[in-house]
């Protein structure tokens, strides 16, 4: 993925904010999910990047897509807490956008799939000593995510927002007396969503975050107290990720390439994304390319 110009604009808007109409007392401070790309743009490490070429492998003997087959079962690292994504409803299954596609690529593959919850830090540590087989959980392919993953094609685009909580009176770029990134520092949290959590709980350091404008959607759809605020700051790309450190996978990652190729032309990813995301079709590369 590249910051295209519009973007870049929008960005630089975010750099030189107003101080004229600052909202009292509000807290130089941006919550993000741990191990996140907000993060890394917070701290201006953020290096989006676009998928390897994938080419389909002489043979696939001792490939993961052979134990994937041997044992009928595609195991799927994800969050229990990403709503609408990924979340578990209160009789415990699974429900959301990156569930469906994960359910989606497995039956393609002839399997069932088996979600696992793992924390977002742990996910993209990698070397995952083969404990699950992919991550379906929308990981955005960035130069510094490379060597530890193998990336698919994307499956869908989203773009990073920031929000901010009813209560601080924010709602728009002018109404914050200080420049983010420059003047601001980040508060980690395991995933975005307890960014949210602790906004409704009344935590008032938590008064802005960085998040995904689909999460922030929902969020609000669900009448969390916050509001979005501004235009994108950047699009990211995001992709079914494998590790590089595990067993041999290029087989599997193939497969799962021509699943998401297929899902993209036939209209299904469009579909799940309009289902899930009040109409909006996220699947289109917003670059054109």
């Amino acid at each position: 993925m590249r910051i295209k110009a519009p973007a870049a604009a929008i960005l630089a808007s975010l750099l030189f904010v107003s101080a004229c109409n600052q909202t009292a007392d509000l807290p130089k401070v941006v919550c993000v999910g741990a191990a996140t790309t907000y993060l890394d743009w917070l701290n201006g490490d953020f290096q989006p990047d676009v998928q390897d070429a994938i080419s389909e492998p002489a043979s696939m003997s001792g490939d993961l897509a052979e134990t994937v087959q041997s044992a009928g079962v595609l195991r799927v690292a994800t969050d229990s807490d990403y709503a609408p994504q990924s979340f578990r409803t209160p009789d415990g299954s699974w429900e959301g956008f990156d569930i469906d596609v994960a359910t989606e690529i497995a039956h393609r593959l002839g399997v069932e799939p088996e979600f696992q919850h793992q924390d977002w830090d742990i996910i993209t540590a990698g070397n995952w000593n083969s404990r699950w087989d992919i991550s379906v959980g929308s990981m955005t392919i960035t130069t510094d995510r490379k060597p530890l993953f193998a990336f698919t094609q994307p499956y869908y685009y989203t773009p990073a927002y920031l929000a901010a909580s009813t209560r601080s009176e924010v709602t728009s770029l002018d109404d914050i007396g200080f420049t983010i990134p420059d003047d601001v520092t980040a508060t980690q949290l395991p995933t975005d969503a307890n960014c949210i959590e602790q906004i409704a709980a009344g935590r008032t350091e938590f008064d802005l975050l960085i998040t995904s404008g689909t999460v922030i959607d929902g969020a609000i759809a669900a009448e969390q107290p916050i509001v979005k605020i501004g235009e994108p700051i950047y699009q990211e790309d995001l992709a079914v990720a494998l590790d590089q450190n595990g067993p041999e996978m290029a087989g599997l990652l193939y497969e799962i390439d021509q699943a998401i190729g297929e899902m993209h032309a036939d209209g299904t990813l469009t579909a799940l994304s309009e289902q899930w995301f009040d109409g909006a079709d996220l699947t289109q590369d917003p670059s054109g390319e």
